[in-house]
Formats: structure tokens, C-alpha cells, sequence
């Protein structure tokens, strides 16, 4: 234990806030190549930290015995979203075990662990053996290449090394096609078509380009990228570029700003905040079907939707679905449609069937609370509380519909 926590402590020291005051103070003094030298120096070290930070998640998972909940762990621990921690595990199992060159790549600062992530993905479909080989070969390769470079090279080695099974990795990706979307800023999301068949996507983008081209030659204002943008969207609505096509959204907005009495924002399940100006267009359109949500005015949490009768007899999955909005686990955001209803205490261990003790959970973090060492504890006011195997502990309350207020409505 005394050695863990020197190393603790000396990885502290090394960047401790101290030390890049000192560091920072001096960078005013530097021309401009000591500033890219410094710049390159830093990176060197970033790497080095790299390296360290993935023999520490290697271990971890080690001492798991690669349990699927370790990405979950790494995500909460180091705040990064779960594919991001899903792909640092993979790498810090690849890096310990198969890639032992690449990771002494890293240790030497020659390349980063954005590139060292590129490595392991390209060679992870191969036997032990092969990636062994490829990492030999890429040795002296790629230091001192960037990410895109060592991408290339490291397919183009993997596949050399074993090319009926590169064969079989392509028909594997193809299959593996998916549509996802990432929420942005906000007002704007993104979709994409992933691992899609190569032929198809360009044949798709050269479409939407020259339909594009065309509005553009034919007047349009909108900027090519823009109208690549709406066209796209158009096609997949099933429209030909107008204005009035159909989607089902869920949007929680206070009844003060759908007046126009404030400018709150609203809230869009699966997205985010929303300016109210946004909200108010988007709730007055003519297909919109609205619904009344009754709040505690303290709080801003959901009492009641609007029904004749009180919560117990209203439908109970509806009334949580409505609470919680998004999947519980902190930095998840799949909405509550598209989750499971789940018992925070699992019912055959006494869990009973109403709102304080039923949470919205998607599939994968569903399973996550039945693995070992998972727990799950959900409060009276709606906080639940997530304990780690190694026992971090992670809060989740519902957010309310709007700020707490302390005056009734002007109405």
C-alpha cells in the first residue's frame, strides 16, 4: 500500500500545478522555435503519461478478468464518454499484452496515444502472433507520424500479415453498418451512416452533392455545405426539399415560456437545452401535440401528468419515463423511450413496483447493474446513486422541468 500511494503521489508531483506555473511563467521569455520545442517537449510527456495511464487501465482490467463494466468504470472515473473509455480499455489491453513495441513507442514520446489507439484498432482483428509481427514492423515505422500515417501503415501491415483475413474483416465491417447520432451544441445534432458499404456512401454523397449544385446554380443562398446538409435530411424525410416534413421529438418546455412570459430554456429528450425562441417555433407547429405536466413549484420536479387522479393511479411507467427523461447513469443520454423500466432493487431481492424505486436504464447499462460489485440505490426525491466496484460513487437526479420558484405565474 505504501508503494501505491508513492506512486500516486510522485504521478501528482510530476503535474502538479506548481510545477506548470513555473513552466507556463517561462514560455513568455521563448522564441518562437524554443515555443514549438517546448510544444514538442510537452507532447513527448503527454505521451510518456499516456503510456503510464494505459499499463494502469491494462491491470485494471486484468484484475477483472476483462468484465465488460470496466469501460463503465474508466468512463465515470475519468469523465470521457463510454466509447472513448471502451476504446482506451481495448488499447490498454492490447498495448499490455500484444503491442509491446508501440507501447515502448509511447514511453519513448515517439508517438502518441491517439496513434497507439490507431495501431490497436487496426491490428485487433489478428491472431497474437500476426500483431506481434505488425508491431515489429511498425517500429520503425511510425515515430514521428501522425495519426492518419500510422492508420495507413498499420492497415496496410495488418493486412500483409494475414490477407484472406482481411478479406473476411471487410465482408465483417460491412455487416456491421449502423446509424448514429451524436447531439451537439445547441439546436443541432448529427447523423451518420457508420461503416456503411465504400461504394454506396460515395454513390450516396455524389447524389446529394449534384442535387445540391443544382439548387445552388438554380439561386439558392444557402451555402453548398448547407444545402448538402438539407438535402440529405430531406431524402431521408422522404421529401423533396420543403419545409413541412414530419418527426416525432419530445420537448419539455415551462408553460411561462411557451407564453412568451421568460425565455427559459427547453429541453429536448436525447438532446439538450434549447433557446426558448427555438422551443416556442418548434411547439406551434401545426402537427404538435402538447401535454400537461404538472411540477412541484420548489423544485421543479414532476408531481403529476395532468391526469383526473393523482400519481398512484396514473400510469405508472409513463409517470417515471416522464420524470427521468434520459437513461439514469450519469453521462448517458439515450432517452427514456428508448429504455428499459428497471427496478433500482432488483425485485427478487425485495424491489418493489412504484416511482421511488423505478428507474429508466438503457440496455447496456440495464445489464451493467446486474454485474458484480454494481450498486444501485435510488432515494425518495429521485437521486440515485451508482457505487462503483472499486467504490467511487456516482450521483443521478432528475433535472427538473424548470428552476425552483418562489412566486406563483402572472396568470
Amino acid at each position: 500500500m505504501d508503494t501505491l500511494n508513492a506512486t500516486v503521489a510522485r504521478l501528482k508531483e510530476i503535474t502538479s500545478s506548481e510545477v506548470l506555473r513555473e513552466v507556463n511563467a517561462s514560455l513568455d521569455s521563448l522564441g518562437d522555435q524554443d515555443v514549438v520545442d517546448a510544444a514538442v517537449a510537452a507532447s513527448e510527456g503527454i505521451a510518456r503519461l499516456e503510456a503510464v495511464r494505459f499499463r494502469a487501465l491494462g491491470r485494471l482490467s486484468r484484475h477483472r478478468d476483462g468484465a465488460s463494466s470496466v469501460v463503465q468504470e474508466v468512463a465515470f472515473a475519468l469523465s470521457v464518454v463510454d466509447g472513448h473509455a471502451a476504446g482506451l480499455v481495448s488499447t490498454a489491453e492490447a498495448l499490455t499484452t500484444r503491442l509491446p513495441r508501440t507501447l515502448g513507442l509511447l514511453d519513448q514520446g515517439k508517438v502518441g496515444g491517439y496513434g497507439a489507439m490507431k495501431v490497436a484498432t487496426a491490428t485487433a482483428w489478428l491472431s497474437d502472433e500476426d500483431a506481434r509481427a505488425v508491431d515489429a514492423v511498425l517500429e520503425d515505422r511510425i515515430p514521428d507520424r501522425n495519426s492518419d500515417q500510422i492508420r495507413k501503415a498499420a492497415n496496410h501491415a495488418a493486412m500483409m500479415a494475414d490477407r484472406d483475413g482481411a478479406s473476411r474483416r471487410a465482408e465483417r465491417n460491412r455487416g456491421g453498418r449502423r446509424l448514429t447520432v451524436r447531439q451537439g451544441d445547441t439546436g443541432v445534432a448529427s447523423i451518420e451512416v457508420e461503416d456503411g458499404p465504400a461504394e454506396k456512401v460515395a454513390a450516396a454523397y455524389t447524389r446529394i452533392d449534384r442535387e445540391a449544385r443544382a439548387l445552388r446554380a438554380g439561386g439558392e443562398t444557402r451555402t453548398l455545405d448547407q444545402l448538402r446538409a438539407d438535402v440529405a435530411l430531406d431524402l431521408l424525410l422522404g421529401g423533396q426539399g420543403g419545409k413541412s416534413e414530419r418527426s416525432e421529438v419530445f420537448l419539455y418546455m415551462d408553460l411561462q415560456t411557451y407564453l412568451g412570459l421568460n425565455d427559459d430554456p427547453a429541453e429536448m429528450a436525447g438532446h439538450g437545452h434549447i433557446p426558448a425562441s427555438l422551443a416556442r417555433e418548434i411547439a406551434s407547429g401545426s402537427n404538435t401535440v402538447l401535454r400537461r405536466i404538472i411540477t412541484d413549484p420548489l423544485s421543479g420536479q414532476v408531481l403529476d401528468l395532468g391526469r383526473d387522479r393523482y400519481r398512484p393511479t396514473a400510469g405508472l411507467g409513463e409517470f417515471v419515463r416522464v420524470r427521468d427523461r434520459e437513461c439514469r447513469r450519469p453521462g448517458c443520454h439515450r432517452v427514456a423511450q428508448a429504455c428499459d423500466l428497471d427496478h433500482s432493487l432488483p425485485w427478487q431481492f425485495g424491489g418493489h413496483t412504484s416511482d421511488t424505486e423505478l428507474i429508466y436504464l438503457c440496455r447496456r447499462d440495464h445489464r451493467l447493474k446486474d454485474e458484480p460489485g454494481w450498486n444501485y440505490q435510488l432515494d425518495s426525491d429521485g437521486t440515485l446513486t451508482i457505487t462503483t466496484p472499486t467504490g467511487q460513487r456516482y450521483d443521478s437526479t432528475p433535472p427538473p422541468l424548470h428552476e425552483p420558484r418562489d412566486e406563483a405565474p402572472p396568470f
